[in-house]
């Protein structure tokens, strides 16, 4: 699937079922984000389909590099830095989109604490 973020369109792999990078995983109405993963600067879904599709373990991002913009919310196409994600309270700082809340029980398997 790709994303028209700004001016360059960005990929998301996995297994999506929609245009709004929700997947075969978790596709709620709030499951609206996607997530650039450390290990191979690829934007999924989820790390279910990080785990099903990349050729390699995953990796954290670690607490220094919550300024890499690696959170992509499909509603506004605006990609987020790590730390603006964190601390938007499940919601979208740029459109107030809500987010799904239950995202955090995966944080650990994302970001460093």
């Amino acid at each position: 699937m790709l994303s028209k973020n700004k001016d360059t369109m960005l990929e998301i792999k996995g297994k999506t079922i929609d245009n709004e990078t929700r997947c075969v995983h978790y596709h709620s109405e709030l499951d609206i984000i996607a997530i650039q993963f450390k290990c191979c600067n690829t934007y999924y879904p989820c790390y279910q389909c990080h785990e099903e599709q990349a050729d390699h373990v995953a990796q954290v991002w670690p607490t220094t590099a919550f300024d890499t913009k690696a959170i992509l919310c499909w509603a506004c196409n605006t990609e987020m830095s790590i730390a603006t994600y964190k601390q938007s309270d499940y919601q979208c700082p740029f459109c107030t989109a809500p987010f799904n809340p239950k995202c955090s029980l995966h944080n650990h398997l994302y970001f460093e604490n």
